[in-house]
């Protein structure tokens, strides 16, 4: 993504009723340094982030981003996030994504420098890729063990498994490994064989009619973008259902989908090989709601 826009926060207190926080923010640029050699974001991965979606500058589910950057920070014992000021950030970088079409911002609060200042917050924004292909063609996946089982999340919370972190080299890793395997993405399954999630995106598929992704019990990031699209087909008279899945279900899907902020819906063609099923209509009508003007 190349970057048209950043600022920095001044990190308010969660319980500070200011209602103009522009005082707070410095606007940086892009192409220049901005941080200090003892910042634990780019040490330790230490902080975290949001991605959010943007539509002809419309930022997309930011009620359900700014929730989960707060339950993310409330994992990492960060300072809780003050709800309005990144809200009014959001709005300020919005103004510098694409007039028409599609943009990203992304929310990054850090633990700061070490024996310093903390913690360090800053937003960016530009325009997003393009995956109209991807959309509409599909990707092929390859399941991969994650190396941890299902009940790992409940007995270890240390391991900040729900959380959106900025420690994502094993994500980038798994991603690596899917494309020597000659597929575009990966869905990590738990060492006992039950299925996770992807590593930067939801799961989503539909089997006798209904709509299952897994139950967020299993450390699996909630996904905004999965959330905004049950609402959506509940409201339609669908059936969504959130499950602990064998990974033998998937390749019986009637059809699969990986969701996230940016891409959207993806049609998933084939899992490890094996042909799956893909309803393009159905896709399609997903990523025109997904397009669509949401809070």
């Amino acid at each position: 993504m190349a970057l048209s826009f950043a600022l920095v926060i001044d990190p308010a207190a969660s319980d500070d009723l200011r209602t103009d926080f522009s005082g707070s923010f410095r606007v940086i640029d892009t192409a220049a340094p901005a941080l200090s050699v003892g910042e634990l974001s780019t040490q330790r991965g230490d902080g975290i982030f949001e991605s959010i979606g943007v539509v002809d500058r419309h930022p997309q589910e930011l009620i359900a981003h700014l929730d989960r950057l707060a339950h993310s920070a409330q994992l990492c014992a960060l300072p809780v996030p003050n709800r309005e000021q990144w809200r009014q950030a959001v709005f300020a970088a919005a103004e510098h994504c694409p007039a028409r079409g599609e943009g990203v911002i992304k929310l990054i609060l850090s633990r700061g420098i070490e024996h310093g200042p903390t913690p360090t917050a800053w937003v960016t924004a530009g325009a997003a890729p393009d995956n109209t292909r991807v959309r509409e063609q599909g990707i092929r996946v390859v399941t991969l063990d994650r190396g941890y089982s299902i009940d790992t999340p409940a007995r270890a919370p240390w391991l900040l498994l729900g959380a959106k972190t900025l420690s994502y080299a094993v994500n980038m890793a798994a991603i690596r490994e899917a494309k020597q395997r000659g597929a575009d993405d990966a869905i990590f399954v738990s060492s006992d064989g039950f299925v996770l999630e992807a590593p930067t995106a939801s799961l989503v598929l539909k089997e006798d009619g209904r709509f299952v992704t897994p139950a967020p019990n299993g450390g699996i990031l909630h996904g905004t973008t999965q959330l905004g699209l049950f609402e959506h087909l509940g409201s339609l008279g669908h059936e969504t259902a959130y499950e602990t899945i064998p990974a033998e279900r998937l390749a019986t899907a009637e059809a699969a989908w990986l969701l996230s902020s940016v891409r959207l819906a993806v049609p998933i063609v084939a899992i490890d090989d094996v042909d799956l099923p893909v309803d393009h209509e159905l896709t399609a009508s997903f990523n025109r709601f997904l397009l669509s003007p949401r809070a």
